[in-house]
């Protein structure tokens, strides 16, 4: 082993034992309460309860849920990917940026925001889907769908028109160059978008938990409920152990694909044009797409300012109460603090881990097993994109609850929950921009002997810090509405917003719903701010899953 490996895995090695403290433990104690629920290996265990009538019924809606809400992503999400990334719109920034808010909203903000929408006194309460799979499957489409537009959209950006103004030259319709030049060449970003969204689709929490009640359960609500309600801790070990196979699996697959080059790929993105005629159709679904992100969240907000039959703020100056009846243990206005201080340490904790971990796999490879090494540092931190949020949370209880490890009344737990949760978008956020640079001008300032610190300040950060700007943001706005690990984790005395929003809801009492309908407006408007900042920096984030 050449003296480079053995550097590499010196500097890996406190990045990966970190990880092995807080990721892979508490996953694997979870999976051990599955595996060897009495100290002893039982996978009859695991068998028997995926062999129960309700567990096949939670699998079948969350697997025709996640694929239908991905099949309607990507209808929905194609249209706009084109219009917004090939044609010149007014304001076509602007509108990028408004895309983008609905993916990092909170959860618990997306299914409150269809609540007030669908409930029986809202603007589409005649429908009669409220707590239904429809509502949870709207849910999901208006969550995932700016995945789609960025994803393909970036991709669509860089394609060489060549092919398709030959095909066009030869007589080729328009909607013929579009199914067999332009959408075979966008297969890979268009495969990589639609696993991605069946994923998010098939782990999400927030969304089911508040939209679907009772009725409705994927494998993500039902570990929740196997876990604080029914102390079933094998079950929900042995659905975290086949969710955590499926995910994992999509993940490779997924990464698979966008490793596949793509010859059509241009060097140049080509200008964009106005539109014609032809491009009617996609400006129309585009603007429908908006109508749709936007309705929700204008019924959030005019809902959170109704009181009886008048308007008022009172929904919003009862945040500094705690609630009808003393629902909450401390007001929302605190529970914020608490958020925005979290989000603080998770933030720094994630962009402090992704920017190391960033810089160590894409640092030039001069061997094989050196290249084949890094690949696999790239893939492991990406490993919590697979593992539910809930699994992870209660893994911290069973697992870092004992000496020397002994954390549960640590300040620090819920942020180390968090920066886990947004380490993935983090590293691959940072990972491309760095993996660009010519490393023949870091080994020019090298031959000038500059230290590698030196280098790292002279040639590096004038590139990334941008992108760094932006993976802080969005870490931060993933942490402000995280609730899957932190409704395990987080402290009665000391809550987080989306914690407080789902007590209030659960809650009986005019004033405490409207009070769930003002904190979700607060948190949904510093997530968006802090989203329309990074936004700002012009960097694409989301295409770099």
């Amino acid at each position: 082993m050449n003296r480079r490996v053995l550097g590499l895995l010196g500097l890996a090695l406190v990045p990966v034992a970190a990880f092995g403290v807080f990721f892979v433990l508490p996953v694997s104690g979870m999976i051990a309460v599955g595996l060897f629920p009495d100290g002893t290996f039982d996978p009859g265990g695991v068998a028997e309860v995926l062999a129960r009538p309700r567990t096949h019924r939670v699998l079948w809606f969350t697997v025709w849920s996640s694929a239908l809400g991905t099949a309607l992503s990507l209808l929905l999400g194609l249209p706009a990917a084109y219009a917004l990334h090939r044609l010149r719109l007014p304001a076509r920034r602007v509108l990028l940026a408004l895309l983008l808010v609905p993916f990092v909203l909170p959860t618990v903000v997306v299914g409150v925001a269809f609540r007030q929408l669908l409930r029986g006194s809202g603007a589409l309460g005649f429908l009669g889907i409220d707590q239904t799979a429809i509502a949870v499957v709207a849910g999901l489409v208006f969550f995932n769908v700016a995945v789609v537009v960025r994803t393909v959209g970036v991709s669509w950006e860089s394609l060489d028109p060549r092919p398709a103004e030959a095909a066009a030259t030869l007589g080729a319709r328009p909607w013929q160059v579009l199914w067999t030049v332009t959408l075979p060449a966008l297969r890979p970003a268009i495969v990589s978008a639609a696993s991605i969204v069946f994923l998010f689709c098939a782990t999400a929490f927030g969304i089911v938990l508040t939209l679907g009640g009772v009725r409705v359960a994927t494998v993500e609500t039902e570990i929740y409920l196997l876990t604080t309600t029914l102390y079933d801790l094998q079950a929900a070990a042995a659905l975290s152990i086949l969710q955590i196979v499926v995910v994992v699996t999509l993940l490779l697959v997924g990464r698979r694909v966008r490793a596949v080059p793509d010859p059509t790929v241009s060097r140049t993105t080509p200008r964009l044009r106005r539109p014609g005629r032809r491009d009617l159709p996609a400006v129309a679904l585009t603007g429908l797409l908006l109508v749709y992100l936007a309705v929700p969240i204008a019924a959030l907000v005019v809902g959170s300012l109704r009181v009886g039959d008048g308007w008022s703020l009172e929904n919003y100056r009862a945040l500094t109460t705690r609630g009808q009846h003393q629902a909450l243990l401390v007001p929302v206005t605190e529970a914020l603090q608490v958020s925005l201080q979290t989000a603080v340490d998770a933030t720094w904790m994630a962009v402090g881990a992704g920017l190391f971990i960033a810089l160590l796999v894409t640092r030039r490879s001069r061997t094989r097993t050196e290249r084949r090494l890094r690949g696999l540092l790239d893939g492991l931190f990406l490993l919590p994109l697979g593992v539910s949020a809930v699994t992870l949370g209660f893994g911290f209880l069973i697992t870092l609850d004992q000496p020397p490890l002994d954390l549960r009344d640590s300040r620090l737990l819920v942020p180390v929950a968090q920066a886990l949760v947004a380490l993935p978008l983090v590293v691959r956020t940072l990972v491309p921009v760095l993996a660009g640079i010519d490393d023949r001008q870091r080994q020019a300032a090298a031959s000038l002997g500059a230290p590698p610190w030196r280098t790292l300040l002279v040639v590096d950060l004038p590139v990334v810090w941008k992108p760094l700007l932006a993976a802080a943001g969005f870490a931060f706005a993933v942490s402000l509405g995280e609730f899957g690990a932190t409704s395990f984790l987080a402290r009665p005395e000391s809550p987080t917003l989306p914690v407080v929003i789902v007590t209030l809801l659960g809650r009986p009492g005019d004033l405490n719903y409207g009070m769930a309908l003002a904190a979700s407006v607060v948190l949904a408007a510093v997530v968006a701010a802090v989203v329309l900042l990074v936004e700002r920096l012009r960097v694409r984030s989301v295409g770099a899953f």
